[in-house]
């Protein structure tokens, strides 16, 4: 169906703001591919934050001039479905999903951070893991230092109680031998005096 004049302004507007959000954009002829098969990739699209649509070439062209994606403008020919992101990976990943398992879906380009991007290149970007798997991994590296060290410190408090009653039981046997030793030398003591002071014994 055709579009009046205020169709199209919509239409334009409606991408526009799509546009001015994302960092990705990637095109795909979709040509041969079954009305079922698009309608699974719309929905996952949709499921991952991917705003994705057929639209006039003419109409794609307006939406996206002066933004960084009109560095695709060129390559704006032909029957596209046009899908964008504001997750980096996100859009170049639903796409390549779906061209894996669907021959005659075909990536044409994609753009990202103002970089034309060929089909081997939004592959690349495909496989770059997402925000929320790389905040995951993020997460991971931080709580094992943290992980570890409450292992130790419960290990070094575990041997810290199992060590207390030796420690009391040298501290309760050392005034022991001192109580004994001192009696000991006082007990010597007179008889050396005595020894001292004894008369000598008369000659024979």
């Amino acid at each position: 169906m055709s579009l009046n004049l205020d169709g199209k302004k919509e239409v334009v507007a409606e991408v526009a703001a799509k546009v001015a959000k994302a960092q990705t954009m990637v095109l795909a002829e979709y040509r041969g591919t079954t009305v079922a098969n698009l309608t699974k990739l719309r929905s996952d699209a949709r499921a991952k934050g991917v705003y994705m649509r057929v639209l006039k070439n003419t109409l794609a062209r307006r939406a996206v001039a002066g933004t960084s994606f009109e560095v695709a403008q060129a390559h704006m020919v032909g029957p596209l479905l046009y899908s964008f992101s504001e997750d980096a990976v996100a859009a170049a990943k639903v796409i390549s999903d779906f061209a894996k398992a669907n021959e005659k879906f075909v990536i044409t380009v994609g753009t990202y951070n103002g970089k034309l991007l060929d089909k081997a290149g939004v592959q690349t970007l495909a496989n770059i893991p997402s925000k929320e798997v790389l905040l995951s991994q993020l997460l991971g590296l931080m709580m094992s230092p943290v992980s570890g060290l409450a292992r130790v410190i419960a290990a070094v408090s575990a041997k810290k109680s199992e060590g207390a009653p030796e420690v009391v039981a040298a501290e309760t046997a050392a005034p022991a031998v001192a109580e004994v030793a001192v009696p000991t030398a006082e007990v010597a003591a007179p008889s050396a005096e005595v020894a001292a002071g004894a008369p000598a014994a008369p000659a024979a």
